[in-house]
């Protein structure tokens, strides 16, 4: 069973940035997803990576400003987020699956799905004033 643990999150102005980080006991896996959960709201995700072709989906809110990267030598996965917004704040998890990044239509627009084998803990970032 692989691990992973999330750290980075923490309290920031809206407008700041934060780099979270995720450390697998291994990244040999189809996809590696970044997701968030808001109080009262079901988890969303953020960014996925096919390991495969190196692909890297963003959800629209945070293209732009988050950025997604891996390194397979240490077995980590990055989450840089700049221009945070109140609207940031959750509990943010990585996630890993045997298969590619999924994707989910509603309404015409396609959504990272949340089923994945494997989460970690969460961390949680909060944007305030």
């Amino acid at each position: 069973q692989v691990q992973l643990v999330e750290s980075g999150g923490g309290l920031v102005q809206p407008g700041g940035s934060l780099r979270l980080s995720c450390t697998a006991s291994s990244l040999d896996y189809s996809a590696i997803g970044w997701f968030r959960q808001a109080p009262g709201k079901e988890r969303e995700g953020v960014s996925c990576i096919t390991s495969s072709d190196g692909s890297t989906y963003y959800e629209h809110s945070v293209t732009g400003r988050f950025t997604m990267s891996r390194d397979n030598v240490k077995n980590m996965v990055y989450l840089q987020m700049n221009s945070l917004k109140l609207e940031d704040t959750a509990v943010y998890y990585c996630a890993i699956d045997v298969r590619p990044c999924q994707y989910v239509r509603y309404g015409g627009t396609y959504y990272l799905s949340t089923d994945f084998g494997s989460w970690g803990q969460g961390t949680q970032v909060t944007v305030s004033s």
